[in-house]
């Protein structure tokens, strides 16, 4: 297979992102801050040339997409795949709230079991498999491409997992700040991380929620 290149990034800062209260899959917009965010990652991003950009089919990440695409003459081609995971009982409050409210929920969630599931959301490995088959199939569509694509904290630790060759139960010891660009390289190998965290705006969240 010829590489391909992709560019992930993640969603403008929410107001859910500053009370560091867990979205999952609940569709909560961009704030103003997020906004101007999204804005400068695009004038950022202005340089580079994407064949197709791709989205989270989540408010936050298709409005960051569209600013992206603006003046590009792309539509955005949104996907539930590249949704965040869904953390059931777990979406909405905060993980110190999860603490109190439920402490054997958060005791797994804590050590990043990957086999806990939050009773009606996903699993460690379930997320994993949907993120890895979302992004094996950009790869192979679009072979010798490079393309874009706006998604969640959850799905850009997955991937720098895959491609840095950490495991899923290890503590992430690496930010994931909120509209920079992530390069990765996808080829017959595998999936390698080429830039991590370029054009790093000021200002911006490293350690919110998902």
């Amino acid at each position: 297979m010829t590489a391909t290149r992709l560019c992930f990034i993640r969603h403008g800062e929410t107001d859910w992102n500053v009370e560091r209260r867990i979205q999952g899959q609940m569709d909560i917009p961009l704030s103003g801050t997020g906004r101007r965010q999204a804005q400068a990652m695009a004038c950022n991003a202005g340089q580079h040339e994407f064949f197709a950009i791709y989205s989270s089919d989540l408010s936050r990440a298709s409005e960051t997409a569209n600013m992206l695409a603006k003046g590009r003459g792309i539509a955005v081609i949104q996907t539930r795949e590249l949704r965040e995971r869904h953390y059931g009982f777990f979406q909405g409050i905060t993980a110190e709230e999860g603490k109190r409210l439920y402490p054997q929920a958060y005791s797994r969630y804590s050590v990043r079991d990957p086999d806990y599931d939050f009773e009606n959301g996903e699993s460690l490995k379930g997320f994993a498999k949907r993120v890895h088959d979302a992004v094996e199939n950009l790869g192979k569509r679009h072979a010798g491409q490079t393309i874009a694509a706006v998604s969640h904290a959850g799905v850009l630790d997955i991937l720098y997992r895959r491609a840095t060759g950490r495991m899923l139960h290890a503590p992430r010891d690496f930010a994931i700040p909120n509209c920079t660009l992530n390069w990765f390289r996808m080829d017959d190998t595998g999936l390698h991380l080429e830039k991590w965290d370029d054009h790093h705006l000021s200002a911006v969240l490293t350690e919110s929620a998902e």
